[in-house]
């Protein structure tokens, strides 16, 4: 690797240029899948196409191209086109960096700083639990009618591990535990009611499971039952178990930034005291209401800065989530971590992301 660092657009080598005496660490940028794209690649022609992110045909093209299913047997999600495959571009994105990176082959041989930015280590609950019951919309108004829908985001996420590795924590010691609130009607001895039920991280699942038992699609002439995944939600508890038992090796020194001063969904609640829920898969085709926290509009302050690692440092930061990646006050933090000066430089096209299995 080189004492080189990894970030396209900052130079922090002052080994080479000023002939520093101290050799610098290697410095290995890994943005989540901040501003990742995604291709879906023919198996016998092999040409690519890009199915994430898009505007022309962008909803017609997930669904055709990115709709899977889980396969507990591999624990991967696998495309319900058989005839492709999706496939990360090799190039300058957080998706590739992870691709083909091992975090254990990385920690052991050069990870001696570890600095996290808006990580939900206790989830991101109003978000999350609402996109499995809901979906996800990413713009809205006439812009939501060039891009990939709410529904169709949904079928994709309820298939997703990465959103039940994400549930609250019910094991984490909450202010305030997030609860999902159904306005409820219920008919007895030819009365009838309509009563405010709550559910907790713990019964929030057998809400789930009711409420997406009939969730399904229509894929090439074929129905795709879609319920809430019981193989997915143990993998993710086993993931949670990994993390709440995780330690720091030796000589690793880890820091925290987090999002603060914005309102962050925590709650949710569904139909109303004039517009209640009969059956709970209702809930799949109403719309939220949130109850907020304090939080970067995504993870709640609350979750992302209750690591559970002994931090060298955690800083509190006002930005929302994806801002955070661009925000200088992080980055001053993050040089003064390492104990380097910024210069910028010209930014270069090719691709910075050093292969491990090379090494």
């Amino acid at each position: 690797m080189g004492a080189r660092c990894f970030c396209p657009c900052f130079d922090f080598d002052d080994h080479y240029n000023r002939n520093a005496q101290t050799e610098l660490d290697p410095v290995l940028l890994v943005s989540g899948i901040g501003g990742s794209i995604l291709h879906s690649k023919r198996k016998k022609l092999g040409f690519d196409t890009r199915v994430w992110v898009r505007i022309l045909l962008a909803d017609l093209e997930f669904k055709k191209k990115l709709w899977s299913v889980y396969n507990p047997q591999t624990g991967y999600t696998e495309t319900l086109d058989k005839d492709t495959e999706i496939v990360v571009p090799d190039d300058d994105y957080g998706l590739y960096a992870i691709d083909i990176l091992d975090p254990s082959w990385v920690f052991l041989k050069y990870v001696c700083k570890w600095i996290c930015i808006a990580c939900p280590f206790q989830g991101a609950p109003g978000c999350i639990n609402d996109s499995l019951l809901t979906g996800l919309q990413f713009v809205e108004g006439l812009e939501s009618y060039f891009f990939v829908s709410r529904w169709t985001m949904h079928q994709l996420l309820v298939e997703c591990p990465s959103i039940y590795e994400m549930l609250a924590n019910p094991k984490f010691d909450w202010k305030e535990l997030p609860e999902i609130q159904v306005w409820r009607k219920h008919s007895k001895d030819g009365e009838t009611f309509v009563d405010l039920e709550s559910y907790g991280p713990i019964e929030s699942i057998p809400l789930f499971e009711e409420a997406l038992k009939h969730n399904e699609l229509s894929y090439d002439g074929k129905t795709v039952a879609l319920p809430f995944n019981f193989s997915i939600l143990r993998w993710a508890a086993e993931t949670r178990q990994v993390l709440n038992n995780a330690k720091l090796p030796d000589g690793v020194c880890f820091y925290n930034i987090y999002g603060t001063s914005f309102d962050t969904p925590f709650d949710v609640c569904y139909g109303s005291k004039t517009s209640p829920i009969e059956d709970l898969s209702e809930i799949c085709h109403s719309m939220p209401q949130y109850s907020y926290v304090d939080g970067d509009e995504t993870v709640p302050a609350e979750s992302a800065k209750a690591d559970g690692f002994a931090a060298v440092e955690r800083v509190a930061i006002a930005a929302r989530h994806r801002e955070l990646l661009r925000d200088k006050t992080v980055f001053q933090h993050i040089q003064r971590w390492l104990g380097v000066e910024q210069r910028v430089i010209i930014c270069s096209k090719t691709s910075r992301v050093a292969d491990a299995s090379s090494k």
